[in-house]
């Protein structure tokens, strides 16, 4: 099965990143995508980052409806600080009859030759590039690699950030949740501080 890897830390996960999940699921041939929840990061602060298995817990509620879009937790057992290309060797290892690809931003991509073994990543995996708000895509490195997919989602210009700083400052910000997420974070509070 062909599996896109879609990392993130979901903080929380919005209808943003269902729609790039869907699209590249419904308009590609990826077979599946699994929305990898990525583990607290050193080099992010702790206080506005949930923790680990309420984001996971999120993610889940957001996809339950979806089938092909299912929550990984993978990266949780994995030795921290993790890179991409731990987490893919893990997967084929774990996973032998999969292909697995990534699925990224074009701000991804633009610095994706500062990741750890991108060369290794780019000769063995496909990678699923969405746009972002920009005009930079002709500049991008890597576009032209055939292993490199630029695909036409939709532009969605929604941001975990900009949905936490409105929750604090009680803004309605519930069409941009899936319902439960909007429920589970409303009843626990999440964010309001």
């Amino acid at each position: 099965m062909k599996i896109g890897l879609y990392f993130g830390t979901f903080n929380p996960i919005h209808v943003g990143h269902l729609i790039i999940a869907n699209h590249l699921a419904e308009h590609t041939d990826l077979e599946q995508i699994w929305m990898v929840v990525t583990p607290h990061n050193p080099l992010k602060q702790k206080n506005t980052l949930l923790d680990d298995y309420q984001r996971l817990h999120l993610v889940r509620l957001a996809t339950e409806e979806y089938l092909k879009i299912k929550p990984s937790d993978v990266e949780f057992k994995l030795p921290q600080p993790n890179y991409t290309v731990n987490t893919l060797a893990h997967l084929l290892e774990k996973y032998p009859q999969h292909d697995f690809s990534l699925i990224m931003g074009e701000d991804n991509l633009k610095s994706f030759h500062k990741w750890k073994n991108y060369d290794y990543i780019l000769q063995n995996h496909d990678i699923y590039c969405y746009p972002r708000v920009s005009d930079e895509v002709e500049n991008l490195e890597f576009k032209d690699h055939p292993r490199v997919h630029l695909v036409e989602a939709p532009i969605v210009e929604i941001s975990s950030t900009f949905i936490r700083e409105n929750i604090k400052n009680k803004k309605n910000i519930r069409p941009l949740l899936p319902h439960h997420v909007w429920e589970y974070v409303d009843h626990n509070n999440f964010y309001k501080k």
